[in-house]
């Protein structure tokens, strides 16, 4: 066990010592991703999709965090992290850390998956590997479909560097004029409107052992070799591909902006061309001088280079995961309908067809008590789709409010609601549309529920709305009866699929009177600084973590045993981690699952030795946040939409909700103690901030991978 280089002492609970880095824990965490990419228990479409979400996840790292690190450096010159490093610092950091990253995927593509993939009949070939025939196919659909499309840039005096679009493909390119052996420097830009991988007619593959499902070639790599057609006359030197990435951040101030929805709006094309450029990646073979030719035109350090060996953007191999080959591809799962819901599965239009609700419908079944959804493993449909669709057609409900973060593009939910509004109901909805890569998203769906009458509010001044909180209102009879539902995932069909997320639907009187004020707090004036039951961020959350834990602290104190148990995607905020120190201090034991960013540092001795801290990653993200606290016996269940980050405690709206029926706490307990057994896809953070796969003790021990387990205990 690691110890501290001094005795700890109150002090050292705030030294940068004591916390991790926060970039380094999160490309901790896409290695972990990338582990999975290369790991040959994984079926190989798999392992291509975690490819490519590695670099996806590394796209929207660089528009953001180094995107804001960059800014920092620029203009917080005394700014540091928890950790004590500078902006700047951790910017040369982050390339350091990277880089050998970057080499292992590249390499195990390369050597590993691509051939994997050729096995398998599913070819990714190179230009020079191709035979006359395919070479005369691809020459026909260059001038067919390429040519008219394609735009070559001459970059000089005259013709200073165009914009260059977020995450486009380029082609640098060098020429020689071939009377006066002038060289100069222009740029073509890969189009987006066709594949990025360009697929060869089957017929045109040579006779091999297996069969051959797909064969394709990379985009760039056509244009290169046919580039003599774009510049007629002139000697084609070289053509090097490079690849770059610009600021997402959209730089709004709200206050500013009379509608903030035409803001946003007016403001998405910055995401594309405008944002600053905080890295390039360039071919592992073009020379320093064509380099530094580039970094110079648009204004780059050393340390935004990343030179590639290999293919470019690797985001765009998940294009081949939705090739039609189930037997490369994890066992299909079919998320099940909740026991307590199996009635009314059977029939999506239950709502519809019973408008005298002579048989038991979805509220009747929360009148009976609180019902506990896991998704995927239960499915969404019959569970948070089924309760939106039947209150929408319900003649006895009065109205619905809502909030929407993510939602997906062709939303059931979002037609509900609007089925609702057009059948007289009062339906409010609140749409986040600050929620980052999906503003444009939102927005059309903001539009399109206004369209239909839905009354459509966006948000705090300076607030994200990240809580996942449905409030159904229901006449019954003499009285009017609330039903709620609040979860930790988004109210999205898609994602639904492969993100674990825990909901609650409930129809108690204090919950419904919570979410009431909530809502009344979001959509108008309403200061609410007190709730029954929830907790609230900015509000209440905080305060209320702090003391959950501190509690626990005192109860070891005072003698009795302390328990604390909690999952997460990631825990930075510096008061929490103090506060979670002190309880192990105390003697509180303490498990964090923890998915992604965790900048606490477990297992130091004197300071942190009764914290263990997992990840687990598998086939599904883990989404869920849940909350345990043994509390002398009469043990605290919560869930929520909230991470202990600064952000969501402080620069968000989030809700977290007791679980006080006792069957469904012992469900949640046991989902977390599932997980804390997993030695198959869980990871142990060691105190220096690596991480260690975990594995069976020893051969012959049983494997336990948690997700596995919970979709057998789903299907019963």
């Amino acid at each position: 066990m690691q110890q501290l280089t001094r005795p700890v002492t109150k002090l050292d609970l705030i030294h940068p010592q004591t916390f991790l880095n926060r970039e380094r824990s999160w490309l901790e965490f896409n290695r972990r991703v990338l582990h999975e990419a290369c790991d040959d228990n994984n079926p190989i479409l798999e392992r291509v999709k975690f490819t490519a979400i590695f670099s996806s996840n590394l796209d929207e790292y660089f528009m953001v965090r180094v995107a804001l690190l960059q800014e920092r450096a620029a203009g917080e010159g005394d700014w540091r992290s928890v950790d004590g490093l500078t902006a700047q610092e951790q910017l040369e950091r982050i390339c350091q850390w990277l880089t050998p990253i970057l080499i292992w995927q590249q390499t195990h593509f390369e050597q590993t998956l691509r051939p994997a993939l050729s096995h398998e009949g599913i070819c990714l070939l190179n230009y020079e590997a191709l035979n006359s025939k395919q070479r005369a196919y691809l020459l026909d659909v260059f001038h067919d479909l390429l040519f008219p499309v394609l735009t070559p840039l001459a970059v000089n005096a005259t013709h200073p560097s165009p914009q260059i679009s977020n995450l486009s493909i380029n082609l640098a390119i060098v020429l020689r004029d071939r009377e006066t052996g002038r060289e100069s420097f222009a740029r073509v830009k890969v189009p987006e409107s066709f594949p990025r991988f360009l697929p060869l007619p089957i017929e045109l593959m040579e006779k091999a052992d297996q069969a051959v499902h797909w064969t394709g070639i990379p985009l760039e790599q056509v244009i290169a070799h046919h580039l003599e057609f774009l510049f007629p006359g002139m000697e084609i030197v070289a053509s090097y591909p490079f690849r770059i990435t610009r600021n997402a951040d959209l730089d709004l101030v709200e206050e500013e902006a009379d509608d903030l929805l035409r803001a946003i709006e007016r403001n998405l094309p910055k995401r594309r061309l405008g944002g600053s450029i905080v890295r390039m990646e360039i071919d592992q073979a073009m020379p320093p001088s064509l380099q530094n030719q580039l970094m110079e035109e648009l204004d780059l350090q050393l340390e935004d280079i990343y030179r590639v060996d290999g293919l470019l953007g690797l985001r765009d191999l998940m294009g081949l995961t939705t090739l039609p080959l189930p037997h490369l591809k994890y066992l299909d799962w079919s998320p099940v309908p909740h026991p307590r819901l199996r009635s009314l599965a059977a029939s999506r239009e239950c709502c519809k067809t019973c408008p005298q609700k002579t048989g038991e419908d979805f509220f009747a079944i929360l009148r009976q008590r609180d019902l506990l959804v896991h998704h995927p493993y239960h499915s969404f449909a019959t569970s948070v789709e089924q309760f939106i669709d039947c209150a929408a057609h319900d003649p006895d409900v009065l109205a619905i409010k809502m909030t929407l973060y993510r939602t997906s593009g062709d939303s059931p939910i979002v037609n509900s609601l609007i089925e609702a509004a057009q059948n007289g109901k009062q339906v409010a909805v609140l749409v986040e549309l600050k929620a980052r890569f999906d503003e444009e998203n939102n927005i059309h769906w903001a539009r399109h529920l206004e369209r239909a009458g839905v009354h459509v509010v966006y948000g705090l001044m300076g607030l994200k709305t990240h809580t996942k909180t449905t409030l159904v209102i229901r006449r019954e009879g003499e009285k009017i009866r609330r039903y709620v539902h609040i979860g930790t995932g988004n109210y999205n069909s898609k994602t639904a699929g492969f993100y674990t997320d825990l909901g609650l639907f409930s129809c108690r009187e204090d919950l419904g009177a919570d979410l009431t004020e909530l809502f009344n707090y979001l959509t108008g004036y309403s200061r609410q600084r007190e709730y029954r039951k929830l907790l609230v961020a900015p509000v209440n959350l905080r305060e209320r973590m702090l003391h959950l834990i501190r509690r626990e602290t005192a109860n070891c104190r005072a003698g009795y045993p302390g328990r604390i148990v909690a999952k997460m995607n990631g825990l930075i905020d510096s008061e929490i981690i103090e506060t979670l120190y002190e309880a192990s201090q105390a003697g509180v034991q303490i498990d964090l699952i923890v998915r992604g960013i965790c900048c606490l540092k477990p297992g130091i001795k004197g300071l942190s030795d009764r914290i263990r801290v997992i990840s687990i990653i598998g086939r599904f993200l883990e989404h869920s946040r849940i909350f345990y606290f043994h509390n002398r016996g009469q043990e605290e269940v919560w869930l929520g939409s909230a991470d202990w980050m600064s952000r969501n405690l402080n620069g968000r709206v989030e809700a977290i909700v007791p679980i006080e029926d006792p069957e469904l706490a012992k469900d949640i307990q046991e989902i977390l103690g599932i997980m804390l057994a997993d030695n198959r896809s869980a990871w142990d953070l060691q105190p220096d901030g690596n991480y260690v796969q975990r594995h069976p003790a020893k051969t012959g021990c049983t494997v336990l991978s948690s997700q596995d387990l919970l979709m057998q205990m789903a299907e019963g």
